[in-house]
């Protein structure tokens, strides 16, 4: 029996490499692009799951002793066994204050520092007392957790003095909200009290945020680390938000502490680039599995030739996959290399936009980590060469294709089952129904690009024959006798219209319906930052008003068994101050009724969970605090004001910093309406961004997709142009042949494209925001000019030479 690796073989694919050298160019410039968009994702996903929060306030104290800032959820899927889903949370889990004297008597201990950051307001007074500035504070005895060391002055020893951190660039004797300044330390901006006022500006008496343990000399880490939690276990600490057990961290755990967004941030990222590397996964089979179809279909001749004289299935197969192997290998080793300085600049821009990465958030990219790429360049290879055993599996015979067609329309029914199930769930369940969707229904138009060519060439044919003149019969009697060829001509360009449409459309149609809703759920006549709507309430005119807190709930539920944690943004408002400030829409209920123990419900949710005024909704606030609380109002306008609406009293004392993030104010007749603010998800920003540079990237490669595909056909068929030229046809005529192909393959891809984007699109819109999908029409028509231009240089660059005219 031959081997692959035999003789005839090595000599079919060396001799096959050196003849379609250009045929193979379209694949080498997907394989490398492809392994670059692989290889920067593999190296971003391996940073954030290195990162880590930053260590700065703590950097000299061993072990930190905190709360859990972590909340569990665990569940039993449909017959599976029991699965746990942690979140993280955004607010502040503090710690009984008697852990301090715990840790105070630990062997080995040299001190136990109690630590509270707080915010200290002034500097100025704005309107309604406004506070101009905004300081970090703390107690001058935690400084030495860093250790910040005074640079002038002495520490702080009564009321109304402070030393202030280096970064704040004051200097002793000057006065920083309200308080004269008697040092200047090391480190960032904070201002730095005594204990007692410390205490009382954080507001939450027998608590403590951290403590930072010192170890005595000699004693190592894991040591005094070992100590320190058998104390805290024989003491049964408990944290004050959800009673559970404190932890005592060491390392760069330390820097969660510090930096409480960094994690669920990190936690946030590392799936979003989870899930776009899997999507581009797919596209990649797609456009790889499309280019060395077409690549090998056009040499259906030639391997019919070789099994005449003598050759075996076997060595044809094996040649082909040596071939491609050899350009894949080349391709995908200047794809890696092309990964690393993608990555560099990916993750610089991300540095470069501030307050986009979390404050504190470290995400390393070790020397070894770049390693990666060459595992993604060896999958790359592995997937184009799977491809091949697909494409070339029974050289010499075509059959008819009835398996490719029952598969394909099988996957368009279950890509419009999806969209169904997208149009009846919500949040995040209905996007991902309608993702997958989208995905099954471009599989399912790449395994019927054939008919479906054919079908829209069958519609055309009277028209191109009877207006088209020759170039029309050519374009027409070309059609028919090549549908495989034009079908894989269209499926790259069905691949980018929905890609395109589906990344674009879904987010404008979210943004549109929440700027909507904030418009009309915002009636206030003014607005304040940096104030309480109780010193607003005593400015003249005002009539009524809120202040607005921001935090985060988290939501836990199950899908068909499988925990489920939401992490959603909350606003806590005055029940009292709505009047002429906040109309959310109610639709049940009344938010008179908005006091502790009480929620509002967005109407979409209050579906989901199936409740109603009366009913009781259990949550976790954003420092871990369970709550069952009591609905008293569902109200529709949640895309503008998030899910939950909650009383101030209820929120605050949850929060780490329970200041108003605005208060809205009804004011005299005339005045001016305040531009409103649609709440947006923990994380939006960071994740809008990776997702804009992913989905630009991802839609690059299929617009090459659809070049090379143009490409490799046009390649292969100069010698037919070139025969039509011998028989009479002028260069015009081949010309506007051409014209007509690139026309109804661009007509036909955004057609088909439409409708398999639409589908999901449209039960995602319907579920989230009960309306249509939108698309800006500059979006749309950058769309539609992208294909147009991509499709004409693709059908007629390669085919220049045989379209010229001759003199």
């Amino acid at each position: 029996m031959s081997r692959p690796g035999n003789p005839a073989v090595r000599l079919l694919a060396a001799r096959s490499l050196r003849a379609h050298r250009k045929a193979w160019a379209a694949v080498f410039a997907a394989v490398a692009v492809t392994t670059a968009l692989l290889g920067a994702l593999a190296l971003a996903l391996g940073s954030t799951g290195l990162g880590h929060a930053r260590v700065e306030r703590y950097a000299a104290a061993p072990v930190v002793v905190a709360g859990d800032q972590e909340i569990r959820w665990t569940a039993t899927p449909w017959g599976g066994e029991p699965t746990t889903e942690t979140a993280g949370l955004t607010e502040r889990v503090r710690i009984p204050e008697a852990a301090v004297a715990v840790l105070r008597a630990v062997p080995g201990v040299r001190e136990a520092v109690p630590d509270d950051t707080f915010v200290v307001r002034g500097g100025g007074a704005g309107p309604a007392g406004a506070a101009t500035h905004a300081y970090t504070g703390r107690s001058w005895e935690a400084a030495r957790l860093a250790p910040y060391r005074l640079l002038d002055g002495r520490e702080p020893r009564s009321t109304g003095e402070t030393v202030v951190g280096a970064g704040l660039g004051a200097a002793v004797g000057d006065t920083v909200a309200g308080r004269r300044v008697v040092g200047v330390a090391e480190g960032p901006a904070a201002l730095y009290v005594t204990a007692g006022e410390a205490r009382r500006l954080a507001g939450h008496p027998g608590a403590v945020d951290a403590v930072g343990v010192l170890a005595e000399p000699g004693v190592p880490v894991d040591t005094l680390h070992a100590r320190v939690r058998a104390a805290l276990d024989a003491a049964g600490l408990e944290d004050t938000a959800a009673g559970q057990p404190l932890r005592a961290l060491t390392g760069d755990g330390r820097g969660g502490v510090e930096h409480l967004g960094a994690p669920p941030a990190r936690t946030e990222l590392l799936q979003l680039l989870a899930a776009v590397s899997g999507t581009l996964v797919l596209v990649a089979v797609l456009v790889l599995a499309s280019l060395v179809a077409q690549a090998l279909q056009q040499r259906a001749a030639e391997r019919e030739l070789l099994l005449s004289v003598g050759a075996t299935p076997r060595q044809v197969r094996g040649a082909a996959g040596r071939e491609v192997a050899r350009v894949a290998g080349a391709a995908a080793l200047l794809g890696a290399l092309a990964s690393v300085p993608v990555f560099l600049a990916l993750w610089s821009a991300l540095r470069a936009r501030t307050g986009v990465v979390p404050e504190g958030l470290e995400l390393p990219a070790p020397p070894w980590l770049f390693a990666a790429v060459l595992v993604v360049a060896a999958l790359v290879v592995g997937i184009t060469r799977l491809v091949v055993l697909f494409a070339a599996r029974r050289p010499g015979r075509a059959g008819k294709g009835g398996a490719r067609r029952v598969a394909g329309i099988v996957l368009l029914v279950l890509g419009a089952g999806s969209a169904g199930t997208a149009a009846i769930q919500g949040g995040d369940a209905a996007a991902a129904a309608a993702g997958a969707a989208t995905v099954t229904l471009v599989a399912g138009c790449a395994l019927l690009g054939p008919w479906i060519a054919r079908a829209a060439m069958t519609a055309l044919d009277g028209p191109f024959r009877w207006f088209g003149g020759a170039p029309g019969r050519l374009t027409a009697a070309g059609a028919a006798a090549h549908s495989r060829r034009l079908g894989a001509a269209l499926v790259p360009v069905v691949l980018v219209t929905s890609f395109a449409l589906v990344q674009l459309s879904a987010g404008a149609t979210m943004e549109r319906a929440a700027a909507a809703q904030a418009r009309i759920a915002t009636t206030a006549d003014l607005a304040f930052t940096g104030t309480t709507a109780e010193r607003v309430r005593e400015l003249p005119g005002v009539e009524a008003a809120t202040d607005v807190l921001r935090s985060t709930v988290v939501l836990a539920r199950t899908e068909a068994g499988t925990p489920r944690l939401d992490r959603l943004p909350v606003l806590g408002v005055d029940a009292d101050g709505l009047a002429g400030t906040l109309d959310p829409g109610v639709v049940a209920g009344d938010l008179a009724g908005l006091a502790a123990g009480t929620v509002a419900v967005g109407a979409d949710t209050a579906g989901s969970l199936g409740v109603k005024p009366g009913s009781t909704v259990e949550l976790r606030l954003g420092d871990g605090t369970p709550k069952r609380l009591r609905v008293v109002a569902v109200y529709e306008r949640s895309l503008a004001l998030g899910e939950f609406l909650l009383s101030k009293g209820e929120l605050a004392p949850h929060m780490s910093d329970p200041y108003p993030a605005r208060v809205l104010a009804a004011g005299p007749a005339g005045a001016s309406p305040v531009a409103p603010e649609a709440v947006t998800p923990p994380g939006a920003e960071l994740n809008g961004i990776v997702s804009g540079g992913i989905v630009a990237a991802i839609g690059g490669l299929t617009v090459l997709s659809v070049l090379s595909t143009l490409a490799l056909i046009g390649a292969g068929r100069r010698g037919e142009l070139g025969l039509l030229r011998q028989v009479g046809a002028s260069a015009g005529q081949l010309r506007r042949m051409l014209g007509l192909e690139a026309g109804f393959l661009t007509a036909t891809g955004l057609l088909v494209g439409l409708v398999v984007g639409a589908l999901p699109l449209t039960a995602f819109a319907w579920a989230l925001t009960g309306g249509l999908p939108y698309l800006p029409p500059a979006q749309a028509g950058a769309i539609a000019g992208v294909v147009l231009v991509t499709v004409v240089a693709g059908v007629f660059l390669p085919v220049f030479r045989a379209t010229a005219s001759r003199h």
